[in-house]
């Protein structure tokens, strides 16, 4: 399979990301304006696209401030971008957070607050709670990164560590209206739990985030220990009425960029079967398990050429010393190892938001004979699947996926081609 027979796979991918864009799906979302002013706050690796995609279509006075990880910033006219540290906060987003927070407690009823929230504003919104400080969440944050837990875990436990997070930002804006328009990386599409909800109340508890940490062996610093035993670490919950009014829409999803890929691979002649926008656990579980419903259909004309989409968020547990490598090149590395060089199958899967774990690469594409190859190469795929050193091999093989940030942010995106030169395809 060569570079040119990879365009079928890349072209999905890019479909995919067309299809999420915060250029073409916030107008249709706006709010209208209100008699006082409208402030527009964000934070994610969506944010700075969503702040100029609002400052192209807004009519009348707007400001603002949105922070976003380095590399992901725009050039805005009226709202300032702040780049900050992402997935472990910094000294930056802690600073963004204060002022997006004093900024909010600035509005009056009669104004509006713009909240632009996506996939990696956890990180970047890094206000500690009273007593935690930001070097403690900076060890807990790589604590719970390696540990195997969730999106939703890992910010059920951010939510009640913050003084801006599960619903704080309201309470800080209140008696404005609020308006939330997010991009959702989380699976389920939950909106508290995109960006931790700073703007949204919070169905978690402080119980919850103590089992988190408790189901993956996590040892608390005393003072984080002493504040989640204060009731002043409980959030915001439903029915509080400072959110009365308040207005929340997803604007972009997981499904989305999956119909996206699913409606490019249809016009050219593909079967779509989608596996789930929600799919979690283990990544090398979930390759393996892609693998064998890959080979179901391999050995059905009638059926191909097929497309397998499916998105969500996997997770890689790091155990010990890791390489290179997240969960989408540890995916493609567990499906190649599960296929065993089957002819006719070949899978690409990457974050949308263009980075992959600790590499500088979005994912990587698998082809039949990539495992040949490596160890052609002297590479031992199977060890370097236990060391979580993925990127390292699909780099030898120049077969990583390098986007540069995207600019948006729905989690993961992979697309499995079964038959691909069966005569009824169509070049995508």
């Amino acid at each position: 399979m060569t570079a040119e027979q990879d365009r079928p796979l890349r072209t999905l991918f890019e479909a995919a990301l067309e299809a999420v864009s915060a250029e073409s799906r916030i107008v249709s979302h706006l709010p209208p304006p209100v008699p006082g002013r409208t402030l527009v706050v964000g934070a994610g690796k969506a944010a700075a696209a969503m702040a100029r995609a609002v400052e192209q279509q807004w009519r009348g006075d707007i400001a603002g401030l949105v922070g976003v990880p380095y590399g992901h910033g725009v050039a805005c006219d009226s709202i300032t971008v702040i780049e900050a540290a992402h997935p472990v906060p910094d000294d930056a987003g802690q600073a963004a957070a204060a002022r997006i927070m004093a900024m909010a407690a600035t509005l009056s009823e009669g104004d509006q607050l713009l909240a632009l929230m996506s996939g990696g504003g956890s990180a970047l919104l890094a206000l500690p709670a009273p007593a935690v400080t930001l070097a403690h969440k900076q060890a807990l944050s790589r604590a719970l990164l390696r540990s195997g837990a969730t999106i939703s875990e890992i910010n059920t436990v951010r939510k009640h560590l913050s003084a801006i997070k599960g619903g704080r930002l309201a309470r800080a804006a209140h008696p404005a209206r609020i308006v939330t328009l997010a991009i959702s990386d989380i699976p389920g599409d939950d909106p508290a739990l995109i960006a931790s909800g700073p703007t949204l109340p919070d169905r978690t508890t402080v119980t919850d985030a103590l089992e988190t940490l408790s189901r993956y062996n996590l040892t608390l610093p005393p003072e984080i220990a002493a504040w989640l035993a204060d009731p002043a670490a409980e959030s915001p919950k439903p029915g509080d009425p400072g959110f009365e009014g308040d207005r929340v829409t997803i604007i972009a999803r997981a499904r989305e960029a999956l119909d996206g890929a699913a409606a490019a691979a249809r016009l050219a002649g593909y079967h779509v079967d989608c596996l789930g926008d929600a799919i979690e656990g283990e990544a090398s579980t979930v390759g393996a398990a892609h693998a064998a419903l890959a080979l179901i259909p391999a050995s059905d004309p009638g059926r191909l050429p097929l497309v397998l989409l499916s998105g969500g968020e996997t997770t890689v547990t790091v155990t010990g010393n890791s390489g290179s490598g997240g969960r989408n090149t540890e995916y493609l590395l567990a499906l190649g190892l599960a296929l065993d060089g089957h002819p006719g199958i070949s899978a690409i899967a990457c974050d949308t938001d263009g980075i992959d774990g600790n590499s500088e690469a979005a994912g990587a594409i698998l082809r039949p004979d990539s495992l040949a190859r490596a160890r052609a190469l002297g590479l031992d795929p199977a060890r370097m699947l236990r060391d979580h050193d993925s990127a390292s091999l699909f780099g030898a093989l120049g077969d990583l996926v390098k986007t540069g940030p995207t600019l948006t942010n729905v989690n993961d995106f992979r697309a499995i081609l079964i038959g691909a030169g069966s005569k009824s395809a169509v070049n995508l």
